[in-house]
């Protein structure tokens, strides 16, 4: 793995080889003169000239030397290497003129190769020289802090998931619930449908961000996740447990889906084709995948733009049947088409300022001759032919974003952003048996624009970044609504729920109109080496406007404005014990307001000046300790959580809010045993309790959609050949009885799920294989448990996928 990786790190160098060769051959050019100088990542050589040095640059690998070859280069004559100290991971540097032509720069690391990037500059080359041990260890942070920092130095729980995890765990399954269920403590397994209701981080709901773009709606349609596809991710940073810092919603933390970059250097591209089906019914399963990247950078720009479709077929489950389409009404994953496109545009302006700009159209639409059967033979979930739906379930998301930094604004650090944002997301329709809904057969859609900002400034207080102040303000505009079509009901009752023939149209809940307004400041203090302090607060102020509405029951609801404003703060500290280990600890507080259209659909002679204008404010307090050894990385934390205004749901699904506490234990473990093979694996566990009667005893479980059961994973990597890498995963979820009346309150079931990943770089392309639930276990997900009955769904049965990627 080490000298994969070593390889991986030099393309730096060799795509600078295939830029320059193109534009012909150059003539040769002096160096005056050769500085070496440290940086943060490593050492700088610059090769002074007066021209610019365009490089072509031929690489080997001996041992732990890099070794450089620049052609067309040539030392003046008195110029010598600086005498070079050696620093941690860089042993030795020299510079030897081989030949009149070829100058070569050797560059020897501690344990392994260094990394090397070279650049072509004004007035000669700059080589960017990174050790092996900085590449693998060093994680830096955006979304914990809204500012570069480095993991050890952050008070938080965090998970960073990289590139090439995304990739591996996409060779799987493509959908990025299951994908993050699988790599993130605290998060609960996915419901393996389109919806995120009962996928809750530490047991409270999770705000998902693309590029620092919300992707919440203020009626929540609780979708985050089929908002973009996975080929387009660089990398997910989820900050485990409340914030604020980035305003509304993330009162069980922060997922920010990171997007990609064009390539450092040169023109890169990458073509995939896949498919898939399941061995229980290969026939009916049959699904495929179409991507295509190309991404590069060209002097001061850089830019990648990515196309990606993918068809899901039938699902069957580990007995063979086909499980419901959309079991739940609230989005299935079978039977689905997807659409990704993504681009993005960079501008360098100068080295202190960069323009970005960025686009993301995703579409996902379902296409089913099934739907649920209403009386099933069995203790399962049954499918049904014959559906007959004008509009099928599916959503549409298309995100803008412009992006402007500046290092140095009279001495600050600017990070600004404007974007624009328009989803919507259609569900299947359900018979209001009740009568909540007067009665009707309705399917809705929510439909939202948005429209927002970001300002941050990071002003050095102190000399050598001890003290820094990070400040700034948030603006949010969004306008939604939730139309609906209504279905004749006599038609449907006469084909048993099969037959959907539109009568009208109504709304499910009023048109809104929401604005946040935050204004921050956040303190980081650099104290000594070993100890990091950080603080701050944030002043949110919410205002919602509600049109006048008649309910699908009839009832006028008079509309009005709400006005909500919290005060919210958070303090934290790290602690290196030593190199290795480092103890953090942190109060923060989050907050959300309450989904205002959906608490007044259902309203009878109602109006919005009956609503609460508090907001649900949520205080956490936790501990951990991690540890970073080379080949060995270890997390463990505590956590408790407390808030007055908890949120959950009756079996009518009506809001319930009443003081909650929420606490729990995480940890994380991957160790490398040796070049070949590592292993690791996650633990979670997490319970919660309300106090329904307000008298201060908390005696009332929290129901298993919110609180999930324990949760363990483990994985063992093995790469018997260089190139050839494999990897067998379990997922157990325990059981879990809450003890109490009410919907997901009763008893939920354990299940042990295995998938093997395995891809081969043939030197011709890569060949992927991905088999989900290896040992074709027949389980029910979490989620499925809790609805029960008729809407108890199966998962998956044994399914393959296979594909094949090129670069080019």
């Amino acid at each position: 793995m080490k000298e994969f990786r070593q390889g991986l790190g030099a393309l730096g160098v060799a795509s600078s080889v295939v830029l320059v060769t193109a534009q012909g051959a150059i003539a040769q050019t002096s160096i005056s003169e050769i500085e070496i100088r440290a940086t943060s990542s490593g050492i700088e050589i610059l090769l002074n000239s007066d021209q610019a040095i365009a490089p072509v640059v031929n690489q080997r690998l001996e041992g732990n030397q890099l070794i450089l070859e620049i052609e067309n280069a040539q030392l003046a004559e008195g110029s010598i290497t600086p005498v070079f100290t050696p620093q941690a991971g860089i042993e030795a540097v020299s510079v030897n003129q081989i030949s009149p032509d070829l100058l070569e720069i050797v560059l020897t690391g501690e344990t392994a190769a260094p990394f090397a990037n070279v650049v072509s500059q004004p007035s000669g080359l700059l080589v960017q020289v990174t050790p092996d041990d900085f590449v693998e260890n060093l994680e830096l942070l955006v979304t914990a802090t809204r500012t570069e920092a480095e993991t050890a130095a952050v008070p938080r729980s965090v998970t960073v998931i990289s590139q090439a995890e995304i990739a591996q765990q996409a060779d799987l399954d493509r959908d990025l619930s299951s994908i993050l269920a699988e790599l993130v403590p605290g998060l609960s397994t996915a419901t393996e449908t389109s919806s995120v209701f009962g996928q809750t981080l530490r047991g409270r709901n999770v705000s998902v961000l693309i590029d620092g773009v919300p992707q919440s709606t203020n009626r929540n349609a609780q979708r985050d996740f089929r908002n973009i596809d996975p080929s387009v991710i660089e990398r997910i940073e989820v900050v485990r447990g409340p914030s604020a810092i980035y305003g509304d919603g993330a009162t069980g933390g922060i997922i920010n889906i990171i997007t990609r970059r064009g390539a450092a250097t040169g023109v890169e591209s990458r073509s995939t084709i896949g498919f898939d089906f399941s061995t229980t019914n290969p026939e009916d399963s049959f699904g495929y995948s179409l991507q295509h990247s190309v991404s590069g950078t060209e002097d001061k720009f850089d830019y990648v733009a990515d196309f990606a479709i993918s068809k899901t077929g039938g699902f069957f489950d580990a007995e063979g049947d086909r499980i419901p389409p959309d079991p739940l009404g609230q989005g299935g994953l079978a039977d689905l088409r997807s659409i990704n496109l993504f681009g993005k545009l960079g501008y360098n302006i100068d080295e202190n300022q960069r323009l970005q700009f960025s686009f993301n159209y995703f579409s996902d639409q379902q296409d089913s001759d099934f739907a649920l059967s209403r009386t099933p033979s069995g203790d399962k979930a049954e499918a049904r032919p014959g559906l007959v739906l004008p509009d099928q379930p599916g959503t549409e998301n298309t995100v803008v974003n412009l992006a402007y930094n500046n290092d140095d604004l009279f001495g600050s650090k600017l990070n600004s952003q404007i974007y624009y944002r328009n989803y919507s997301t259609r569900f299947y329709p359900f018979d209001d048996d009740f009568g909540t809904f007067g009665g009707e057969v309705l399917q809705s859609e929510v439909e939202s624009e948005k429209i927002g900002g970001r300002l941050d400034f990071n002003t050095p207080l102190a000399s050598g970044d001890r003290l820094n102040l990070l400040w700034g303000v948030d603006y949010a505009y969004e306008k939604s609504s939730q139309p609906a079509d209504l279905f004749d009901e006599a038609v449907f009752e006469a084909s048993d729920g099969l037959v959907f023939e539109p009568i009208g149209t109504g709304f499910l809940s009023p048109p809104t109109e929401q604005k946040n307004l935050g204004l921050f400041a956040q303190l980081n203090w650099n104290v000594t080496d070993q100890l990091v302090l950080n603080g701050g607060i944030r002043q949110e102020f919410i205002d919602v406007d509600v049109d006048d509405f008649t309910t699908l029951a009839g009832d006028d609801v008079t509309g009005g404005k709400l006005n909500y404003d919290a005060t919210l703060f958070n303090i934290g500290a790290v602690y290196a014990l030593n190199d290795n280990i480092n103890v953090f600890g942190n109060f923060a507080q989050g907050f959300s307001i309450a989904d205002v259209a959906r608490s007044l659909r259902t309203s009878p002679g109602g109006s919005v000046e009956n609503l609460s204008p508090e907001a649900q404010r949520v205080d956490n307090y936790e501990l951990g300790i991690r540890g970073n050894w080379g080949n060995i990385q270890a997390s463990l934390a505590g956590f408790y959580s407390y808030s007055d205004l908890g949120t959950t749901f009756d079996s009518a699904f009506t809001t319930i809010r009443d003081p909650q506490r929420i606490y729990g234990v995480e940890a994380d473990l991957r160790t490398q045993l040796n070049d070949q093979l590592a292993l690791g694996g996650t633990f979670s566990y997490i319970e919660g309790e309300r106090d329904a009667d307000r008298d201060g005893d908390f005696e009332s479980g929290l129901p298993s959609f919110q609180i999930p059961p324990v949760k363990l994973t483990g994985f063992v990597e093995y790469e018997p050949i260089t190139g050839w890498e494999n990897r067998l995963q379990l997922l157990y979820s325990a059981g879990r009885d809450p003890k109490g009346d009410g919907f997901g309150l009763g008893e939920v079931e354990s299940y042990l799920t295995a998938d093997f990943i395995s891809s081969y770089d043939t030197g011709a392309g890569k060949i992927q294989l991905g088999i989900q639930n290896l040992f074709n276990t027949q389980y029910f997900p979490v989620l499925a448990q809790v609805y029960g009955g008729s809407q108890q769904y199966a998962g998956q049965g044994r399914t393959i996928s296979l594909s094949y990627s090129l670069d080019w």
